[in-house]
C-alpha cells in the first residue's frame, strides 16, 4: 500500500510520462502527415492541398468553436494582427509544401526546425528583446548546420536546390513573423481559438482564390488523402496541446525533435532518402542550438518570474 507522500510522486510522474507520449506521439502524427502531403504532391496542385488542409482543420475546430461560444468565438478587434499573421502563415505553409514536394523529408523536417533560429534574429527589432552573446552564438552555430545540411557548394548528385532550399527558408522566416504576430495578439488579450480559427479561414480562402486558375478536381483516392493529411494535423495539434497542458514545457518541448528521427524513417523506407553522414552532423548541430536557445528562453523566463514570486530583488 502506497503512503500518503508517495501518492503525489506518482501521480506527478504518470502525468509527465503521459505529456511525454502525448509529445512523441504528435511529433509522429505531424511527420506521417508531412508524408501524405509529400505523396500527394505528386498528383494534386500545391495550392488545393493547401487549402483543403486548412478547411478539414477548421472543421475539426468547430467543436471547440462551439465550447467557446460558436460564431462570438471569432469576435476580434484586431483585425490588421489576424491579416498579417494569415499572410505569414500562408506563405509558410505555401512554402513548406513546396519543400515537401522538392526536398527529402528528413531535411525539410529539419529545416522546419531552424525557426526558432530567425525568431530569435527577429525579436530584437520587432518585440525589443535582448539576445545575450550565449544565444547569439547559438543562433550562429544553428546557421552553421542548416549550411551543412544544404551544402551550397556541392554539386551533381545528392545535392539539394539551392533555390528551393532558398525559398523553403524564406518560408521559415515568415512563420517566425507568424509567431511574433501570434505573440503580440496574446499580449494584448486575443483568445488562442480566435487566432487559430482567423488563420484557417484565410489560409483556406486565399489557397482557394490563388487555385482557381489550374484548378484540378481530386480523384477519389486523392480526396481520403486530402482529408487523411488534414485530419492528421489536426490530431496531432490536439495531442500536442494535451502534451503542453499535462507538464512542465522544460520536460517536453525537447521531444518535439523527435519528428527529425521518424522523418529519417519514413524518408528511408518510402523514398529510399538516405541522409550521409555530413547531413547528420547539421541535423545534429541545429537540433543542438535549437534546444540551447530553448534553455535559455525557459531559464531567462524563470529568473524574471522569480523577484515576483519572491519578494527578493537582484
Amino acid at each position: 500500500m502506497e503512503t500518503s507522500a508517495a501518492l503525489p510522486a506518482l501521480a506527478l510522474h504518470s502525468a509527465r510520462r503521459h505529456a511525454i507520449l502525448c509529445v512523441l506521439a504528435a511529433s509522429a502524427t505531424f511527420t506521417v502527415g508531412a508524408a501524405v502531403v509529400k505523396q500527394l504532391t505528386e498528383h494534386v496542385p500545391l495550392l488545393e492541398i493547401v487549402m483543403f488542409r486548412s478547411l478539414v482543420g477548421f472543421m475539426a475546430m468547430l467543436p471547440v468553436l462551439w465550447r467557446q461560444g460558436g460564431l462570438s468565438a471569432l469576435a476580434t478587434r484586431r483585425p490588421g494582427g489576424h491579416a498579417l499573421r494569415t499572410l505569414y502563415g500562408f506563405i509558410g505553409t505555401v512554402t513548406a509544401v513546396y519543400g515537401y514536394a522538392v526536398l527529402p523529408l528528413a531535411a525539410m523536417t529539419a529545416l522546419g526546425f531552424a525557426m526558432p533560429l530567425f525568431l530569435t534574429v527577429l525579436s530584437v527589432p520587432l518585440l525589443g528583446e535582448r539576445v545575450g552573446w550565449r544565444r547569439s552564438l547559438a543562433v550562429l552555430a544553428g546557421l552553421g548546420g542548416v549550411l551543412t545540411i544544404l551544402r551550397p557548394w556541392r554539386h551533381g548528385a545528392g545535392a539539394l536546390p539551392l533555390g528551393a532550399s532558398g525559398l523553403v527558408l524564406a518560408g521559415v522566416v515568415t512563420w517566425a513573423l507568424a509567431m511574433i504576430s501570434i505573440r503580440k495578439m496574446g499580449d494584448a488579450g486575443e483568445k488562442n481559438v480566435t487566432i487559430v480559427a482567423w488563420y484557417s479561414l484565410g489560409t483556406a480562402t486565399l489557397a482557394g482564390i490563388c487555385a482557381l486558375p489550374l484548378w484540378q478536381t481530386p480523384s477519389g483516392i486523392q480526396w481520403v488523402a486530402l482529408l487523411a493529411a488534414g485530419l492528421l494535423s489536426g490530431v496531432a495539434q490536439l495531442l500536442m496541446t494535451e502534451g503542453y497542458r499535462g507538464a512542465e514545457t522544460t520536460l517536453v518541448a525537447p521531444f518535439e525533435y523527435g519528428a527529425i528521427i521518424y522523418a529519417i524513417l519514413l524518408g528511408i523506407a518510402f523514398w529510399g532518402e538516405w541522409p550521409d553522414l555530413t547531413s547528420l552532423l547539421g541535423v545534429a548541430v541545429l537540433v543542438a542550438a535549437g534546444l540551447y536557445i530553448w534553455h535559455r528562453e525557459v531559464t531567462r523566463a524563470a529568473r524574471l518570474r522569480q523577484p515576483a514570486a519572491t519578494g527578493r530583488r537582484r
